[in-house]
């Protein structure tokens, strides 16, 4: 039976210490995510009326990163920043765009989005309405991908597939700030809200969400970020929530598979940005 309201969660930077799955409806990075949203929801409402799938892109750099590591592992003291460092960075430096015929990591990535919220799209209702979930650098890779598919021309696509159902946008631990640097404040603009073909009694303000610890080296707020984003705060279009999810490193590195006990984001989560969307 088609579901009422769909959800797409994508990772971060780094290794996600398991193999891509077969079929994006098996819960792997978001699984610790996934069972206390549906247990805090109610597993029975959870199940007849939202369908859950992952974006899973790590393996694209993950070999490379492994290769290179294997063929120095003899030169170099082996520890957990290393790994840290090759693994994340490494995922940070190689996503970009790029007009390199051989430089294809973008465009693989962005399939797989695409790939996923085509999935999605059938396992709900027609006029069903999206929401997205991002971590780290998936945050980075969706507000890329809501900018392209704003600017897709291509009338084959639903407007599913182009996004204009994305009711919420959830980050957290968000790094978007970090590439941003090479441009000038006035020249640094969010996107906009992409659920353009969602009915005015459907949608909700704010419909981005991005929440950031402190602590955390990688994830930050954004409504500071330029005066397009402080405008889209002040239209309350977006809102910036402080939360305590460990130490210095441990959000990048526990948050990696999702396996999150963040009170504030499971009940934005479930009693919010989900349950709102499937009355």
């Amino acid at each position: 039976m088609p579901k009422k309201l769909a959800v797409a969660v994508i990772h971060g930077m780094g290794s996600q210490g398991v193999d891509r799955p077969d079929n994006s409806s098996e819960i792997s990075f978001s699984k610790e995510l996934y069972k206390r949203v549906r247990r805090k929801l109610n597993p029975t409402e959870f199940d007849e009326n939202i369908a859950w799938r992952e974006i899973f892109w790590a393996d694209i750099l993950q070999s490379q990163q492994q290769l290179y590591y294997d063929n120095i592992k003899r030169q170099v003291r082996s520890h957990k920043l290393r790994n840290f460092v090759l693994a994340n960075l490494g995922d940070a430096a190689g996503y970009r765009k790029t007009n390199d015929a051989n430089d294809q990591v973008y465009v693989r990535v962005h399939d797989r989005v695409s790939q996923t919220i085509s999935e999605l799209e059938d396992d709900v209702q027609d006029d069903s309405l999206l929401v997205v979930v991002a971590h780290s650098l998936g945050g980075h890779v969706m507000s890329n991908n809501i900018y392209d598919m704003s600017k897709n021309i291509d009338d084959g696509l639903t407007d599913f597939k182009k996004l204009r159902t994305l009711a919420a946008f959830v980050t957290f631990g968000c790094n978007i700030p970090v590439f941003t640097f090479a441009y000038p404040q006035n020249q640094v603009f969010p996107i906009t809200f992409p659920g353009t073909n969602i009915p005015e009694a459907k949608r909700r303000s704010p419909w981005w969400h991005n929440y950031y610890d402190k602590d955390d080296v990688l994830g930050y707020p954004l409504g500071r970020l330029s005066d397009g984003y402080a405008a889209l705060y002040d239209r309350n279009e977006l809102r910036d929530y402080p939360i305590n999810s460990g130490g210095m490193f441990t959000p990048g590195i526990r948050c990696r598979t999702m396996g999150i006990g963040k009170t504030q984001i499971l009940l934005n989560l479930s009693r919010g940005c989900l349950s709102n969307f499937i009355d």
